[in-house]
């Protein structure tokens, strides 16, 4: 699957775009390439995340809250990061989004990270086990802020400019986004 030149935000698009025209299609009309974007990203920095949770938690023997804690605030930084240049292409001013972001997050690690993790452990889960299980309630939280909340006007440039067709290398990859 050949990925366009131009920036890395475009050539991410592609890629995201021609993914989402191999999937089967009744998946094709329901999963956007935002979607598949969103995993990619935040799947790399989930590792991030996991690897950052054992350090300090095996390494460096750190309570569990702290440890879980740390790993976090690194991989939500760069989700953000990756999310806002590469996934939703946005140029909306920085400021409104942040703060939305961190609203976000803050609901996401009370819910997800910090309550459902040590909850989990709590009652005899791993904490590795737990983790990656609050991962899976945060993921479907967290794209569906992303893109209906932190992102909003960029995801509606957006969601009108993608074509849904069977031929990967017809779909539009949409615009910049968030450029009013």
């Amino acid at each position: 699957m050949a990925v366009g030149g131009g920036s890395a935000a475009e050539r991410f698009a592609h890629l995201c775009a021609a993914l989402a025209g191999r999937l089967p299609r009744p998946l094709r009309r329901v999963v956007p390439p935002t979607l598949l974007g969103f995993a990619l990203i935040n799947s790399t920095t989930f590792a991030v995340d996991l690897l950052l949770l054992a350090v300090a938690r095996d390494v460096l023997d750190w309570p569990l809250p702290v440890a879980v804690t740390a790993g976090y605030a690194v991989a939500f930084g760069l989700a953000y990061v990756l999310n806002r240049w590469l996934n939703f292409r946005s140029h909306a001013p920085v400021g409104p989004q942040t703060a939305r972001y961190a609203g976000v997050v803050a609901v996401n690690y009370l819910a997800f990270i910090l309550g459902l993790t040590t909850g989990l452990a709590a009652v005899g889960v791993p904490y590795p086990v737990a983790r990656v299980s609050a991962g899976a309630a945060e993921a479907a939280f967290m794209y569906a802020a992303m893109r209906w909340f932190v992102f909003a006007a960029a995801g509606q440039n957006r969601a009108s400019s993608v074509v849904r067709s069977s031929d990967s290398s017809s779909a539009n990859c949409g615009p910049v986004r968030g450029s009013s």
